[in-house]
Order: structure tokens, then C-alpha cells, then sequence
């Protein structure tokens, strides 16, 4: 028995058989990390922990969450239907990776374009669907900011429905557990779309970018986002015993470093005690960064950064995942459809997008039983 784990259960000699087992499972977490981060239980609403939840943060890819929710809003009034067709225009085809690489008049369901921006994050169809609910990006763009305040996302605002780099796109991790609860409470009927362990054009299947999808026991969502201001991000979602838990980790450096994160997190909430009574709503703001949005692109996008992500990979490319609470995946990936209209299929297309690698995530490798 270790030093520390002897310390451990010398002060727990007077607690109960109960609080012990939770000091042991609190003591095999690793220690909180400095980026912003939020831990809400979506049932209660209650904050399970949080730091600098409040500091303004460039959102990137989980702006779609957003697009998302302003969509299924949409559908709830009636307005599109998951089998309203999704047409290309050239504005969208034009977008910058993280694409599908579409044509311009071609089409897709508004089914497989919520696929695709799930588990792709395509850029490209993000911009489509805000046309096709809004009539422009512009007129979107609006209904999104409505939405972002009904919900009360007092520090929020979005330019765009894709969460490229845009003067103005700013939120905080508190709100985004707003509006990730929000998705889970309104929608619920919706859920499986976050929870999808890939997808397939029929030519093409392409898994999911969130690592923790059939690697986190009950993982069930939600979202991943990277630009160089803002690192790389990441909402995790995952229910047990009916409980559903909802993190938020932004600014991390890799792909590794924010699923460890995420998965840490989780964990954390499932298996400790957490006094604070705090809720989403009662949680007043607090700390620095909340007049500025922060730029980390010094940090990520630089030589340093990329030695960073480099050693978080193995010799073949997997990623070193860090935390114990991932493990690979002990089943071949469920793949969904998620391409255009049969008919319109366009060999050309398939070429340009086995070319984009952006979404080609190799599988992670659980950490060594020696560390």
C-alpha cells in the first residue's frame, strides 16, 4: 500500500463504510485542470463544479449546438421536417473545412445534414440548413441570438451558424451547459443524434469526432469544437442509473487532452459528493475574462502546440488517451446514413472529400496499465 493511500485511510478511520468509499473515489481522480470547465446534472440543473465559467470563450464547432437547436425549434413549429430536402447554394459549398464538399444544388435531407453536423461538424451543411430555416444565413443568424437569450445566455452571441472564426462569436462555458441541458430537456426526442458513432455517405463512414461515443461508459453526446483562439473543446454528455450528467471543457490541447478531460469530469460527477447548491440558473458571474474574449492561439497554434498534440500520439498516429476512465472500443462502429438524396451521388465529391482528413480521427489508445 502506498504512502498516500495509507494517509487516506488513516483519516478515514471515524467515517462510515459510505463516506470512505467516496473519499477513495474522489482520491482516484485526477486533480481539476485550469481551463474554463462546468459539470451540471441536466435533471436538477444543479452545478457540480465549475471554474472561470464566466470567461468569455470563442466557440467554435460548438456553435452548432446552437444551429442545432435553433433548428429543432423549427421543427417543433412545424416549420421543416426531418425529411425536408437540404439544398446546397453556393455560399455554403464555399465554406472552409471541416466539410462534406457538396455541390452546389445538390441535395440532402435535413436529417442527414443534423447527422452530418454531429459527426462531422461540416461546415459546409451548417450553412445550408441555416438557409433553408432562416431563407439567409443573416436571417438565422438572428433567430439564433433569439434563442441564445430566451434560454438566458446572458453572455453569448453568434455571427454564424458553423463557429468559424468570426469578429463578435464569443460565449462562456456557463452557457454553454445552458443551452446543452436546454437541448437535452426541450428535445428529448432528438437525443439520438448526439450519440452517434458515425456516419456513411455510402461511399464514405466516417466516426465520430466526440471520443467518448462507445469509449466512457454511458457516454451519450454531445459535441466537439476546435479553432486556434479557442484550443480544442469539448460537451460531453453520459447517463447512468437514469442520471444524466453534462460537462463542458474548453481551451485544452489536443484531441487527447479534452476527451481525458471530459472523461475525468464525468466520472467525477457519477462517483462523488458535491455540496454546493448552485444551480444553471442561481450561479452569479465571477472571475477574469468576462469583459475580453480570451485568444489562445500563441499556445495551440504554434511550434510548441504542435509538439504538444505530437506527443499525445503514438508511433502509427493513435491518440494516447490519458484517462482510465476511456477504453477502446470493444465493437466496429454503428455507421448511419447521413448523405444526399440517392440520384445525385457525384464521384467527384467522393474524391474531394477522402482528401479532407480533418474528420479521419484515428482510434484512441487507452493509457498503459504502467502509468
Amino acid at each position: 500500500m502506498s504512502t498516500r493511500q495509507n494517509r487516506l485511510f488513516a483519516a478515514m478511520r471515524p467515517l462510515s463504510i459510505a463516506a470512505s468509499a467516496a473519499v477513495i473515489a474522489l482520491s482516484a481522480v485526477p486533480q481539476a485542470y485550469a481551463n474554463p470547465h462546468i459539470l451540471v446534472d441536466v435533471q436538477t440543473g444543479q452545478v457540480l463544479e465549475h471554474e472561470e465559467a464566466f470567461r468569455k470563450w470563442y466557440p467554435a464547432s460548438l456553435t452548432k449546438l446552437m444551429t442545432v437547436y435553433t433548428t429543432f425549434d423549427a421543427m417543433r413549429s412545424g416549420q421543416i421536417s426531418p425529411d425536408t430536402p437540404i439544398v446546397m447554394s453556393k455560399r455554403a459549398a464555399a465554406q472552409p473545412p471541416a466539410k462534406m464538399f457538396f455541390k452546389p444544388g445538390q441535395k440532402l435531407t435535413l436529417d442527414s445534414a443534423l447527422k452530418i453536423l454531429m459527426v462531422k461538424s461540416a461546415n459546409d451543411v451548417a450553412v445550408a440548413v441555416a438557409e433553408a430555416v432562416g431563407g439567409t444565413q443573416e436571417a438565422f443568424v438572428l433567430r439564433m441570438n433569439a434563442e441564445a437569450a430566451k434560454l438566458g445566455m446572458t453572455d453569448s452571441h453568434f455571427v454564424n451558424p458553423n463557429g468559424l472564426p468570426g469578429k463578435g462569436q464569443y460565449t462562456t462555458a456557463r452557457d454553454l451547459a445552458l443551452l446543452s441541458v436546454a437541448l437535452r430537456r426541450d428535445f428529448p426526442q432528438y437525443a439520438g443524434y448526439f450519440s452517434l458513432e458515425g456516419i456513411t455517405t455510402g461511399t464514405k463512414n466516417i466516426p465520430s469526432i466526440n471520443l467518448l461515443i462507445g469509449r466512457f461508459a454511458g457516454a451519450d453526446g454531445m459535441k466537439t469544437g476546435f479553432i486556434c483562439a479557442s484550443g480544442f473543446n469539448q460537451i460531453g454528455s453520459a447517463t447512468r442509473n437514469g442520471r444524466t450528467l453534462v460537462s463542458v471543457v474548453l481551451g485544452t490541447d489536443s484531441l487527447a487532452a479534452r476527451a481525458d478531460a471530459s472523461a475525468d469530469l464525468l466520472q467525477k460527477g457519477f462517483t462523488s459528493q458535491f455540496p454546493g447548491a448552485d444551480t444553471l440558473g442561481s450561479l452569479r458571474p465571477y472571475g477574469p475574462g468576462q469583459d475580453q474574449v480570451a485568444d489562445i492561439t500563441a499556445d495551440i497554434c504554434s511550434a510548441k502546440g504542435a509538439k504538444v498534440r505530437s506527443e499525445t500520439r503514438d508511433e502509427v498516429g493513435r491518440m494516447k488517451v490519458q484517462s482510465p476512465y476511456l477504453h477502446e472500443m470493444d465493437h466496429e462502429p454503428s455507421f448511419s446514413y447521413a448523405g444526399l438524396i440517392p440520384g445525385q451521388e457525384d464521384p467527384q465529391t467522393d474524391k474531394m472529400a477522402k482528401a479532407d482528413n480533418l474528420g479521419n480521427i484515428p482510434v484512441p489508445m487507452p493509457r498503459p496499465t504502467s502509468f
